[in-house]
């Protein structure tokens, strides 16, 4: 299994608002597209702001 970006620069921060999540209620999920890991907050993903994947450039609600 690969580290993603954020990993391997050893942050975890909300794709959407940039936000450390270290700590908190974030989701962790594989970008539909590539496979990459993206972490979004809990206020991020309860008004379904846009996310847009760091490597592939696919974007999401």
């Amino acid at each position: 299994m690969s580290e993603s970006r954020s990993e391997r620069q050893g942050t975890r921060r909300c794709v959407s608002c940039g936000i450390n999540i270290s700590g908190t209620n974030a989701a962790k999920f594989k970008c539909p597209e590539c496979g990459e890991q993206i972490y979004r907050c809990a206020k991020c993903r309860k008004q379904s702001n846009l996310y847009e994947c760091p490597d592939c450039g696919f974007t999401g609600p």
